[in-house]
Order: structure tokens, then C-alpha cells, then sequence
């Protein structure tokens, strides 16, 4: 990577992180504290005040990204950061659940993932862009394996408000890492096209790319329906799930940084590529066996930390190389439109995962989960088949110009 490519990843990056973490932060406990709020008796209203974040941002991703390309990406990113921060704010202050659920929807319509893809997309050349795509699916991976230590403890001391209030201000934060730390925008020329979705639901590549990542993140979120008891049978408390998912996260990204860059620079992206979808199917089935087999004396702590440290070098690979095969596929002048409809699908695949998943689990157990899991995989494995590793073109990103003006200047 060039300097610039290196401070546009990290930044980037960062972004994402900083984001991340405060969402991550409250997912180990937000059930257990909403239920005390004034309408939090009921477990419906409490699923909706959680998932109505990923319904919103589901809606509002393709709008950014098409606005991104409009507008630029910078001044759409700042817009959505406020959004989100507006949000955590009403969260925190919210005095009973209905406030709540607002506070929730108002962060997710900061729906900044396309924008800040398409930037870093547009930021680096092809050669390096599964690297730089790889620093902020690390970033993410990372604060969420953060948040699995740090939020149980973090709760009794500032309590559910206080973590909203602490997002809040780490949002505010990335504002000042667009304005200062982020390198400019590339220039584009005044009269270059804009996208529009019409051209990206042509794009067959770009449809395999779509469905692949509604049903990794589907799978993701469905698993753990049922991974956590599964380590609780094993003998894990489940305070102490953390140490069984850290070492499995920071394990896997090594074993990534180790393959999937230096396969893909021999020209074996598409062999990774779908080796760790292959990954993934057989994870599942090693589940399943697992879940059938609770009384075995192989089921235990070793098997599933082995299964979650396979499924973390699977998905690591897939979350890396997937946005990369995106921005690359997409004509320039789409990327915002082509990442807002992945980051789409994205989102409705943790929506679907959680809300079927449960219901697979109460009516089918375990099993019937990772049957459809697998199922899913093999589905995605089959529809990916077809696919061709783009070109790499080794021109660097054109740069320059006033970061914050986002407007199109005339090469």
C-alpha cells in the first residue's frame, strides 16, 4: 500500500470501529436491561426496540450509497454519523421503552456502510483493495469480540444509558476522524454518470455477490440461536463465553492475513473464495454432529472452540473479500448505489437470521438449525460456482482537491 492507501484503510477503518463498537456494546445486554424499563415486560417490544435498528438501516443503505455517489461520500458520511449520534443520544436519555425503540431507529437510520465501503473503495487501487476491505472486517471482528468483555462490566458501572451516551460520543468522534484524518476525496469529472439501482440489478456477478452475503450474515446471526447453549452444555458458564470466542477471532485473522492476501496476489481469490464458503457448510455440519451428540465424549469445549475458530477463518475471508469483488465488479460511478444494495442485503440477513433462527430453534431444536444452515451454504456455494475473479488494474486512486467538498471537479 501506498502512504495514502495506508492512511485511507486505517482511517477508514477506524470509522467503522468506533461505530461498531458502540453497537457491539450493547448486544450482550440489552435484553436483560431493557426488560427494567417502564413497557419492558414484554419480550415482543423488547425484540422490536433490538431489531428495529437493523430494519431502519435496511431501508436507508441504498439511499446513502446512491447518494454518495451524487453528493460525495464525505459530507454523506458526516450526515449519517449524526444521525447515529442523534439516536444513541434519544437512547440514552429515553425514559421508557417506547423512547426507546425511537432512539433505536434513529440510529439505524445513520446508514453510512455504503459511503464509507465506496470511499475506501475509491481510495485504493485493486491490488491492495481486499487488504483494505480485510483492515476493516478485522476492526469489526475485533470490537465485537471487545464488546463480549468489556460490556458486562461496563453496564454496572454507567448502566444501559450510560452505553448509549457512550456510542453517542464515539460517533461524534468518527466526525472528527472524516474531517481530519480521512484523505481527500478522488476527483471525478463533473460530467462522469451517476448510479442507479437499475444498473446494478443488471449486473449478474453483482447479484451472486448480493445473495452470498444476505446468506452468510443470515447464517451469522442464526447461529448464535443456539451456539451459546451449546457451550453452556459443554461446562462453559456463560459469563465466560468471551474466552472461547476471543481466541477464536484473533486466531482466525491471523490465519487470514497468512492465506487470503498472498492467494489472491498469485491469483487464487476465486479458490479462497470459495473454499471458505466450503468452510463454512462443513462448519455447520460439524455443529450439527455436535448438537446431535451432546452425550458423546468428543462434544466438549475443544470441538467447539475448533468449529468457531473455522467458522472465523471462513468468515473473516468472506466479510474481507466480498465488499472488495463488489467496489471491483461495479462501475466506479456506481460503487455507492452497488455497496448500498450489498450492505442492503446485509442487513436483511441479520434481520432474517434472528428472526427465523429463533423460530427454527423453538419448533425444530438445534439440529434443525444447522440443517438449515447448511442447507443455506450449500445453496450459496452452488450459485457462487459461476463466478470470475475480476481484473486487477494497478493505476492508484486519483486524489486531491478539498476533503470536505464532496462536489465534482473537472479533471
Amino acid at each position: 500500500m501506498t502512504p495514502l492507501e495506508r492512511r485511507a484503510s486505517a482511517s477508514l477503518a477506524s470509522i467503522f470501529a468506533l461505530r461498531m463498537l458502540g453497537l457491539f456494546l450493547v448486544l450482550p445486554v440489552f435484553a436483560l436491561e431493557a426488560a427494567r424499563y417502564p413497557g419492558g415486560d414484554d419480550p415482543a417490544r423488547i425484540g422490536l426496540a433490538m431489531g428495529i435498528y437493523g430494519l431502519t438501516q435496511g431501508f436507508l443503505q441504498i439511499p446513502f450509497g446512491i447518494a454518495s455517489d451524487w453528493w460525495g461520500r464525505k459530507r454523506v458520511i458526516i450526515a449519517g454519523l449524526l444521525m447515529f449520534a442523534l439516536g444513541s443520544f434519544v437512547a440514552a436519555w429515553a425514559p421508557d421503552l417506547n423512547w426507546l425503540i425511537v432512539g433505536r431507529s434513529l440510529q439505524g437510520a445513520g446508514a453510512i456502510s455504503a459511503a464509507v465501503t465506496a470511499l475506501l473503495a475509491d481510495s485504493t487501487r485493486d491490488v491492495v483493495r481486499t487488504k483494505a476491505m480485510a483492515l476493516v472486517g478485522g476492526s469489526i471482528a475485533l470490537m465485537f469480540a471487545l464488546s463480549l468483555v468489556v460490556a458486562p462490566l461496563l453496564v454496572g458501572y454507567i448502566g444501559l444509558h450510560g452505553i448509549f451516551a457512550l456510542t453517542g460520543s464515539l460517533a461524534l468522534a468518527g466526525i472528527a476522524v472524516i474531517a481530519w484524518w480521512v484523505p481527500p476525496e478522488p476527483l471525478v469529472h463533473a460530467n462522469q454518470p451517476r448510479g442507479n439501482v437499475r444498473e446494478v440489478l443488471k449486473n449478474a456477478a453483482l447479484l451472486r455477490l448480493n445473495f452470498g452475503v444476505f446468506v452468510l450474515h443470515a447464517v451469522q446471526l442464526a447461529m448464535w440461536m443456539a451456539i451459546p447453549a451449546l457451550l453452556v452444555g459443554a461446562g462453559l458458564d456463560k459469563t465466560l463465553h468471551w474466552q472461547v470466542y476471543l481466541p477464536a477471532v484473533l486466531a482466525s485473522l491471523v490465519v487470514m492475513g497468512m492465506t487470503l492476501f498472498p492467494l489472491e496476489k498469485r491469483g487464487y481469490l476465486r479458490a479462497v473464495f470459495l473454499g471458505a464458503v466450503g468452510l463454512v457448510f462443513l462448519v455447520q455440519l460439524g455443529l450439527l454432529w455436535a448438537a446431535s451428540h451432546t452425550a458423546s465424549p468428543v462434544y466438549g469445549l475443544g470441538l467447539l472452540g475448533t468449529l468457531l475458530f473455522l467458522f472465523f477463518c471462513g468468515f473473516n475471508v468472506l466479510e474481507a473479500s466480498q465488499p472488495s469483488l463488489v467496489s471491483r465488479v461495479a462501475p466506479a460511478h456506481a460503487r455507492g448505489a452497488a455497496l448500498g444494495v450489498y450492505n442492503t442485503l446485509q442487513s436483511l440477513g441479520f434481520f432474517a437470521g434472528g428472526a427465523i433462527g429463533g423460530w427454527i430453534v423453538k419448533a425444530h431444536g438445534a439440529e434443525g438449525l444447522f440443517v438449515v444452515c447448511g442447507g443455506l451454504m450449500l445453496l450459496w456455494l452452488l450459485v457462487a460456482w459461476p463466478m470470475k475473479a475480476p481484473g486487477r488494474h494497478a493505476l492508484p486512486a486519483v486524489s486531491g482537491g478539498d476533503p470536505l467538498a464532496g462536489q465534482p471537479v473537472k479533471l
